[in-house]
């Protein structure tokens, strides 16, 4: 992604390491104590290279039926092993996706924002 990080350790049960883009994205890695990575989100100008962060999940995610959007919200996307939200206008993009079965103990989706 050619872009610079920043580590952020909480008090919780994860850490957050936030990488921004040269095209201004920022996007987070949400990672568990065992160092996996369960769940990233971005925000800013352009969407990210989804193959890149999502990884092995990139397919799965491509590939599932949508969720009917009420009027112009996010796109969601729900499959048993992985759940992606994503949304946003030109220049203004933002989402998220987790796996829900990688959430260390404690821990809700709602930290992945």
């Amino acid at each position: 992604m050619k872009a610079a990080l920043r580590l952020a350790h909480s008090e919780l049960a994860y850490a957050v390491h936030e990488l921004k883009t040269p095209t201004g994205t920022v996007v987070r890695e949400y990672v568990s104590p065992a160092g996996k990575v369960f769940g990233v989100a971005w925000q800013g100008p352009f969407l990210p290279d989804f193959r890149q962060i999502l990884g092995d999940y990139f397919e799965p995610v491509m590939q599932a039926p949508r969720d009917r959007r009420q009027g112009r919200g996010p796109m969601v996307i729900r499959q048993p092993g992985v759940v992606f939200q994503s949304g946003g206008h030109m220049r203004s993009f933002f989402g998220r996706a987790y796996v829900p079965d990688m959430l260390p103990k404690g821990v809700s989706a709602d930290v992945v924002q």
